[in-house]
């Protein structure tokens, strides 16, 4: 990986991605290119300096001048921020994902708390012995979903719409700012994706070179996933200030192989203690941090989501 010195002439840097190449290779004439994405992942946009003293044509002179990466072909690392096409010029806010900690009056939509164990992440216990020493430690399950059984614990939930308090929420958000439809990548070797309401398995689009899944959910089929966000009040539950789209939700179920075994903690992971202070007890656990990433298919908007998966120690 390489920065591109963008100082002097524009410069265009193309790649195929790993399925374009794959395609291409099979050499049967079938290989075409239908669609392409564009991202601006390197550029600050605080850069732009209004009040540069040589006048106007250099107030975006710095970003325009920013060195890019050059194209690499890693999906899991390339193209967060993707660029999208609006065609309206009156447009004031643009549409985001944000995921709601606050919609559950129990805490089930809220990730761990505890700095010295996993603050900010989701936990998945991988197997049942481990859901039940969590559930020791926390008898809420706060911020951790139970990655055998399924049942109980915490969900993962995102919302959509224009997070902004100029626009009253009790207006409908204009169509094409309306998300639709969402893209959820996830590491396949550490697990998948089920439904919150009745822990139904999510049908994979895509497994990649790299082993990440990638899942389609869209409005009006995946019910169990997307669905319309009929509140409009202010109420602290919600995460969008303003016009509200749609909302998705999952759990997310752990891998066979790290259910049974321990072999990709002992070579991806790490090794932490839980304790249970009321009862004077230590937990060992083995962890594996990764990261859920859920993209807009209509705005393009991008968010990660830490996941720790864990599991008691042999």
């Amino acid at each position: 990986m390489a920065f591109l010195d963008n100082s002097g002439d524009i410069i265009l840097d193309a790649v195929l991605t790993d399925t374009g190449r794959a395609r291409l290779a099979k050499g049967d004439g079938t290989f075409k290119i239908v669609k392409f994405a564009l991202a601006d992942d390197e550029v600050d946009y605080e850069l732009y300096d209004d009040a540069h003293p040589s006048g106007s044509a250099y107030f975006d002179l710095e970003i325009l001048q920013t060195p890019v990466l050059e194209a690499f072909t890693n999906n899991a690392s390339s193209m967060k921020h993707k660029l999208v096409s609006i065609p309206r010029t009156t447009l004031l806010y643009m549409p985001v994902i944000r995921l709601n900690q606050t919609y559950s009056a129990s805490n089930s939509t809220v990730s761990h708390s505890d700095l010295a164990k996993a603050q900010g992440m989701f936990v998945v216990a991988v197997d049942k012995e481990t859901e039940e020493v969590l559930l020791s430690v926390d008898q809420s399950g706060t911020g951790i979903l139970m990655g055998e059984t399924l049942k109980g614990g915490s969900y993962i939930r995102l919302d959509q719409g224009l997070d902004t308090s100029e626009i009253s929420p009790s207006y409908t958000i204009d169509a094409d700012l309306n998300e639709t439809q969402y893209i959820v990548e996830l590491d396949n070797r550490f697990g998948s994706l089920v439904s919150e309401a009745n822990h139904s398995q999510a049908a994979v689009s895509y497994i990649d070179d790299d082993n990440i899944a990638s899942y389609y959910f869209s409005h009006g089929t995946d019910m169990g996933y997307v669905e319309e966000n009929q509140e409009t009040d202010e109420s602290t539950k919600q995460v969008i200030k303003g016009p509200r789209g749609t909302f998705l939700k999952f759990k997310i179920q752990a891998s066979l192989e790290l259910n049974t075994s321990s072999y990709l903690f002992t070579q991806l992971g790490g090794q932490q203690t839980w304790d249970i202070t009321a009862a004077s007890v230590d937990y060992k656990l083995k962890y594996l941090d990764s990261t859920v990433r859920v993209s807009g298919a209509t705005t393009g908007y991008s968010v990660d989501i830490p996941v720790r998966f864990v599991k008691l120690k042999d």
